[in-house]
């Protein structure tokens, strides 16, 4: 019997090796992120001054043929191989769902990119073949909204009419709002409308809430958003804090209006 427990005890401490929980995403801004080795040319440039190893991992094919974006990562140095461990890798497109409820398009015209350690966005214009980004520091981007590359319709045949989208939606951790040094999850979720050449930056929510989903109405073509209330102004979205509901069109995003 005792060589039983002993077994089990041991597999149940193979196993806590095994299973090592992956470290928070998050940006530290005191002592900032110090570069490793690696050729830092691929760089995010933040306020204090410091810079960021980031790679570009893809480039967003969109409705809009003029106007591209570029993903930028935070780089993570491959963690060396344990045996009988299971070693982590540079995961994206790992971030929360805002709906549970989606296609091929998240909504009509729309299509959605999930960041995990995702710092910034670059847009180049294809026509101008100039770059600039959309944010100014390194912060961590969880969705982007970008116009589908195949465009939708709505309406039956024969009358059935395009519906165009010739903008960005980008909810971000940009600020550190309850200032513990740290941009992470436990910071207010801000929400932002870009024009298609992505040099007017529009706040959606106010900046005391922290968006948490979104839903789609197809009958008005309207996004609504859930947002949960800053009530003790400490920085942190709390579960015993208050969720409201805002909407805006998406044919024209401006600034949501809230409905409950």
């Amino acid at each position: 019997m005792k060589n039983v427990h002993a077994i089990i005890a041991f597999a149940i401490i193979i196993c806590s090796c095994k299973s090592t929980p992956p470290k928070e995403e998050q940006i530290r801004f005191e002592s900032a992120d110090a570069p490793d080795t690696r050729d830092t040319t691929n760089s995010v440039n933040s306020n204090a001054g410091y810079k960021m190893s980031t790679y570009p991992q893809r480039v967003i094919l969109n409705g809009m043929p003029q106007h591209r974006l570029i993903t930028i990562y935070k780089y993570l140095p491959p963690k060396k191989e344990a045996r009988n461990t299971f070693s982590s890798s540079n995961s994206y497109d790992r971030g929360e769902y805002w709906d549970d409820d989606h296609d091929q398009h998240f909504m009509p015209g729309i299509d959605l990119l999930f960041g995990y350690n995702l710092l910034n966005l670059a847009h180049y214009d294809m026509k101008s073949e100039q770059l600039n980004y959309l944010f100014q520091r390194p912060v961590l981007i969880k969705s982007v909204y970008y116009p589908s590359y195949e465009q939708d319709s709505v309406g039956d045949k024969p009358n059935r009419k395009p519906i165009i989208r010739d903008y960005f939606l980008v909810s971000a951790y940009d600020e550190d709002t309850n200032g513990d040094t740290l941009l992470n999850r436990h910071d207010l979720r801000r929400f932002y409308h870009f024009n298609a050449s992505c040099d007017v930056k529009t706040q959606l929510i106010p900046p005391d809430y922290s968006v948490l989903r979104s839903q789609y109405d197809f009958d008005n073509d309207v996004m609504y958003i859930f947002a949960r209330h800053d009530d003790n102004k400490n920085g942190k979205s709390e579960p015993n804090e208050e969720t409201h509901v805002f909407w805006i069109s998406l044919k024209a995003p401006a600034a949501a209006k809230r409905m409950y």
